[in-house]
């Protein structure tokens, strides 16, 4: 089979990092190729120069055998090379087909029916099942990405880079994308996917490329490889990949949610009637399509968005339920604070909300704690020995810990800021996304942190985006559809099939407490 794409002792550094170090490696016509590994070594960067993003301090590209400069993501177009983003670039407020104009040069006429035939005969090519007069924000996550590639075949591309393309889809989803991929594949189409998720690995590549520390460390057939020897490949090590879930124990209520409502800026209502209980010691996932309320939920529980009336919020600090109970509804962050409420929140928005992005690990460390002690001048000396704790433990690369956290990429910036809320004793632990970004030598350390989180009789709320991860970890998993409580399921018992389909199908009948 021939190459594609060759890669030639490709370098590429960033001031005194060095992202990408001497890779070579190619890419087959016709074949789907998986690119792993960890935080940092150089994944997303190689694929930027192949898309015309970056440009390779040393080193050659070949394409279809020929040398090429790739200066700009229109040179790569050029080339037959497309990439899907993991955020994509959309309008929402126009149709699919008006999306795919913008794409259009110069010297092409503008003629929507003409582009209106060109997509269809594409989706009929691929099996894309898409409405292409449908406005984007009308459209759910799926139909979306599938919009991305079809703009990117539009375009004519041979060559497609799928930046963790199953991140927040449904596992009915990712069979429909899975079928989409491979009847690409069929038609001489090479595709490259970024993800994280060994299992998907190994349903649909059939090549594995390995990065580790921005060096190239090898090409396996998928056939023979396995979770665990993908997994030795990219962290160097062997790694027990099994999730722990203890029983739990001394399980008692410590948040009631109670007809739980919020409306959002343009005045819709993004969560509604949510009715569920929290217990301590034991670790609630939060499942449902991004964009149903999780984001809202969370923050509302936390003090951060304004409620509807009737909403109800009780913290129980005990295991009696008596006038110590506390109502956190209409308490700011603060006020819920100085009640003695422990909790902690690992927000969606790392750097927005999470963390102050022009301050270092220490002072961000400070930010639970400066309010503490009675001198004027602020004690560093605790939280530099967290922060110091922290990059040790989570592995956080980082010049020091005194470099802006906005400098660091977005996996190390969140174990920044899961090491600091999970540090603070909580009795109440909200995560939403905490292992997004993240490798899989992390993620497992994060799960064990939850854990271990979990056996001090903490309260655990944990948001998530891969079905396996919360079947495997929780202990009970609430879905959420259309800003309500679809069900509550015991994930012992649970399937991904019937999680999937609580995603999406709303039930007229909601079990709210099981």
């Amino acid at each position: 089979m021939e190459n594609a794409i060759e890669l030639r002792h490709i370098s590429k550094s960033f001031g005194s990092t060095k992202a990408n170090v001497d890779i070579s490696m190619d890419v087959r016509s016709g074949e789907i190729l998986s690119l792993l590994g960890e935080n940092g070594s150089g994944k997303t960067t190689l694929m930027n120069m192949l898309s015309g993003i970056y440009y390779p301090d040393e080193g050659e590209i070949l394409i279809g055998g020929k040398p090429v400069e790739i200066r700009n993501p229109k040179d790569a177009m050029a080339l037959g090379i497309g990439m899907v983003h993991q955020h994509f670039k959309l309008i929402d407020v126009f149709t699919a087909v008006e999306n795919i104009a913008l794409m259009l040069d110069k010297h092409e006429k503008y003629d929507l029916n003409a582009i209106r035939k060109k997509a269809h005969e594409i989706c009929e090519r691929y099996h894309f099942e898409i409405n292409l007069d449908q406005k984007v924000y009308e459209m759910s996550v799926s139909q979306k990405q599938t919009l991305e590639i079809i703009k990117v075949l539009y375009r004519g591309a041979d060559i497609l880079i799928l930046d963790e393309p199953t991140a927040v889809l449904t596992p009915q989803e990712t069979d429909k994308l899975f079928a989409v991929i491979r009847n690409m594949r069929e038609d001489g189409k090479s595709i490259i996917i970024i993800t994280h998720k060994l299992h998907e690995v190994l349903t649909v590549s059939d090549r594995v490329a390995i990065l580790r520390k921005g060096e190239y460390v090898g090409t396996v057939e998928t056939a023979v490889a396995t979770e665990s020897s993908l997994t030795e490949m990219m962290v160097g090590k062997k790694v027990e990949l099994n999730i722990d879930r203890p029983e739990p124990h001394d399980r008692h209520l410590r948040l009631s949610v109670h007809n739980l409502s919020v409306v959002n800026d343009e005045g819709v209502k993004v969560l509604d009637g949510m009715t569920f209980d929290v217990f301590s010691g034991e670790i609630l996932g939060i499942a449902g399509i991004s964009g149903n309320g999780q984001k809202e939920l969370l923050e509302a529980i936390a003090g951060l968005q304004p409620t509807q009336p009737q909403s109800s919020v009780v913290y129980y600090p005990d295991n009696d339920r008596d006038s110590t109970a506390e109502q956190l509804i209409g308490k700011t962050p603060l006020d819920i604070r100085n009640m003695g409420v422990h909790l902690s929140f690992v927000p969606e928005d790392r750097l927005g909300m999470g963390l102050v992005g022009t301050m270092g690990m220490v002072d961000n460390m400070m930010l639970k704690t400066y309010t503490e002690g009675h001198s004027p001048v602020a004690d560093r000396k605790g939280p530099r020995h967290l922060a110091e704790q922290i990059k040790e433990e989570l592995d956080v690369v980082t010049p020091s810990i005194s470099t802006p956290v906005s400098r660091l990429s977005g996996g190390n910036v969140q174990k920044v800021l899961v090491g600091r809320e999970f540090a603070s004793d909580p009795s109440v632990l909200m995560a939403a996304y905490a292992v997004r970004g993240l490798d899989i030598n992390t993620s497992y350390t994060i799960y064990h942190l939850l854990n271990e989180q979990k056996e001090k009789g903490t309260a655990i709320i944990y948001v998530g985006e891969d079905l396996d991860v919360l079947i495997d970890l929780c202990d009970r998993i609430l879905v959420l559809c259309d800003g309500k409580n679809n069900g509550i399921v015991d994930a012992r018992k649970t399937t991904k099939e019937e999680v999937g389909l609580l995603m999406t199908q709303l039930q007229e009948e909601r079990s709210d407490n099981q």
